[in-house]
Order: C-alpha cells, then sequence, then structure tokens
C-alpha cells in the first residue's frame, strides 16, 4: 500500500504530479511542462522534453532542461498507471501537444498555486514541514536501493556529474551498514550465555 501521502486526500487532479515526482523523480518545472505525447502509459515511460521556470524578471518561460542529460526518458511502475490515466482522460488538455498537468483555471501549473494545495494537504495528514521536492529524493532513493548503477542513476535524474547519483548510492549503503549492524546486536544477544536462576 502507498504512504498516506501518495493516497491523498488531496484533490484528484493534484495525485497524478505527487506521484511521477515521487517515482519517476522528476522536478516540478518538468511536471508543469509535460505534454500528452511525452507520457506511454502502455509502456510506462515519460519522456522529459522541456520545462518551465518563474522568475521576477522573465515570468513564466518554457525551456529546454539544463544540460542535454536533463532531456531523457525514465521508466515509472505499474501502479500509478489507474491513476495517471485516469488524470489524462478527466484533468489533461486535450491533443497530442495539450498539457498533461494545469492550474486550477486551466493555465500552466505554477509552483505558487500548487503550493497551496500541497500545505493544506500535509496539514490535513498531520506529515508536517514536507517540500514536494522531497518527493524527487523519495524517487532518487528508491532507485538506488533497487540496485541502480551510478550511470543509471544520472540518467535518471538527469545529471551529467556523477556528485548526486553518489550521495544517494552512499545514502543506500549507509542503511546497508545500519541493517548490517542490528544483525549483528542480535547475533550478540544470542551468543550471551543463559542467566541461571540467580541471575548470575
Amino acid at each position: 500500500m502507498a504512504p498516506r501521502w501518495l493516497r491523498g486526500p488531496g484533490p484528484s487532479c493534484c495525485r497524478a504530479p505527487v506521484l511521477l515526482a515521487a517515482f519517476a523523480a522528476l522536478r516540478f518545472g518538468e511536471l508543469a511542462a509535460l505534454q500528452r505525447r511525452d507520457v506511454d502509459l502502455e509502456a510506462r515511460t515519460v519522456s522529459v522534453r522541456r520545462s518551465y521556470a518563474e522568475t521576477r524578471t522573465d515570468g513564466l518561460t518554457v525551456k529546454a532542461p539544463k544540460s542535454a542529460a536533463g532531456v531523457r526518458t525514465v521508466a515509472f511502475p505499474a501502479s500509478p498507471v489507474p491513476e495517471l490515466a485516469h488524470h489524462l482522460a478527466e484533468h489533461a488538455e486535450a491533443g497530442r501537444t495539450g498539457l498533461v498537468f494545469v492550474g486550477a483555471r486551466g493555465g500552466v501549473l505554477r509552483r505558487n498555486n500548487f503550493r497551496r494545495i500541497w500545505l493544506r494537504t500535509l496539514a490535513s495528514t498531520g506529515l508536517g514541514d514536507v517540500h514536494f521536492h522531497d518527493l524527487r529524493h523519495t524517487g532518487n532513493t528508491l532507485a538506488a536501493t533497487g540496485g541502480a548503477t551510478t550511470r543509471e542513476l544520472m540518467q535518471r535524474m538527469g545529471h551529467s556529474s556523477v556528485r548526486a547519483a553518489l550521495v544517494y548510492q552512499h545514502l543506500v549503503n549507509g542503511r546497508h551498514h545500519q541493517i548490517a549492524d542490528y544483525v549483528d546486536g542480535q547475533i550478540r544477544k544470542a551468543r550471551r550465555p543463559p542467566r541461571g536462576p540467580s541471575g548470575t
């Protein structure tokens, strides 16, 4: 069963971007710029070709990802497919180039508007201070846990440098040591001689 922050109770139109952020490790700007033709439910892939950015000086602009590595195709699990299919049928713009995710008034999904929904959802679930970008970290950690190589993590994350990929691999490796230490503690307990009736 998915964690409660993936099950709701946020609006149904907002569950799909949360699922892709978590399980495909996409950035918010990449999600906002997705078009229907970028999502292949049968192949379970999403293609990142562009990203929205918003600044005080230029406003909202669409552009190519920061580097060539940012243009990529990412596979996602089968579990979110029904939710994504429902979203495409009920909430996405029409046509192959229609936006997958739109704002409340039908325009581009903007970070500030989505943040209000995000904060209300967090408050209703009692999760506290969780940032939307944390979902991308979740996706990267899950991929590393699944045994993704450094090169595979780089491709999935859209990075041309190994540095970020190694962070997640080290994180997982550190967890493996925690597990091993716990097991070692259980071994030591089993090796202790049983206590006598007097406790000696």
